[in-house]
């Protein structure tokens, strides 16, 4: 039975350790989604204003205005470079919580097999010992009733 409190001893920390994992992949996750959410908004914004810029760069415009216009634009392309850099992050971050995460799952599953393992085990001797004794047991009424009738024949 000891060996059987070790095995559950080991299952209770590896769930416990899957659990963790879980809730890192989760905020990992969430990390993530906020980061594509943020790049979807720049991209969104540069394009709109590309798209305001032709629209209303039809009538002559100062030169000073458009400088103005491609230092902001140079501005937002590189604040989606900068928020690429996060989201490369944020994917490498949800891998490799999903690989620990598969990890210690597969490590639980050991222990899980193992336990059944020992369990069937366990009790395919206890089988092996009930049957013994059974047929011990047996043998010894056999033996008395031979002895039985060796002493009264009929």
């Amino acid at each position: 039975m000891t060996a059987h409190k070790s095995i559950a001893l080991a299952i209770n920390v590896a769930q416990a350790q899957r659990d963790q994992a879980l809730q890192r992949l989760q905020l990992a996750r969430q990390a993530n989604t906020f980061a594509q959410q943020q790049m979807l908004q720049l991209t969104d914004y540069l394009r709109e204003t590309e798209q305001r810029w032709v629209g209303g760069a039809r009538a002559s415009v100062a030169p000073e205005l458009l400088h103005h216009h491609y230092q902001f634009v140079a501005r937002l392309t590189h604040a989606i470079d900068l928020q690429e850099g996060v989201l490369r992050g944020t994917r490498i971050k949800v891998e490799t919580a999903e690989r620990d995460l598969l990890s210690v799952e597969m490590r639980l599953a050991s222990f899980n097999q193992l336990l059944t393992k020992r369990r069937a085990d366990e009790a395919r001797h206890r089988q092996r010992q009930d049957q013994k004794q059974m047929d011990e047991f047996a043998m010894v009424q056999v033996q008395r009733q031979r002895q039985r009738q060796a002493e009264n024949p009929t």
